[in-house]
């Protein structure tokens, strides 16, 4: 994007007000992913504000020839990566203890079904092993390539969209399962 490279030539020459931009721009989706990655809110924003503070000590040698907002959910994605690695331990927290995204076009009661959606979802992505969570996500919530995600993960396509299809099958059992109690 034109306004993407225009902010980070500002922010390269010390405007603040750029950095303070980017950071407006793509926070609701870096955190969104975080979120999901972590099952942890304290820790997603953790990572995004650790991401942040590493692109804005790294001004002078950033040399961006892609997507910023593709560069920004890649470094939080690898910020969660290590993040669940010193964690060996995970916590999971359901989305309904997510910051709640306020809407005025729905009513009470879809509000109540959409949480216990939200709550579904969150619990069965949970229960997917981490490396087949994480390429879910990353496919269908950030939108990247299967090429780009075996790239960032320094492995095989075939593993990608092996893990990919494998997440899903686990994901339809773990749902169709919760939908017959």
């Amino acid at each position: 994007m034109l306004e993407d490279k225009v902010l980070i030539w500002k922010f390269k020459y010390g405007s603040s007000d750029a950095l303070c931009r980017i950071y407006e721009k793509y926070k609701k989706d870096l955190l969104k992913l975080a979120t999901i990655l972590l099952n942890d809110v304290s820790d997603a924003e953790d990572s995004v504000h650790d991401v942040f503070l590493s692109f804005t000590q790294s001004a002078d040698k950033i040399k961006l020839s892609g997507n910023l907002k593709s560069y920004l959910l890649t470094c939080v994605a690898n910020c969660a990566r290590n993040k669940n690695r010193a964690n060996q331990q995970r916590k999971t927290v359901g989305l309904d203890k997510a910051e709640p995204i306020i809407s005025h076009s729905k009513t009470p009661v879809q509000w109540i079904i959409q949480s216990e959606e939200l709550r579904r979802w969150s619990d069965a992505l949970a229960q997917l092993p981490y490396e087949q969570r994480e390429v879910v996500i990353l496919h269908l919530r950030a939108g990247m390539k299967f090429r780009q995600i075996a790239k960032l993960q320094d492995i095989s396509i075939n593993t990608i969209k092996g893990r990919y299809r494998y997440g899903l099958d686990k994901l339809r059992s773990i749902l169709n399962r919760g939908a017959k109690k």
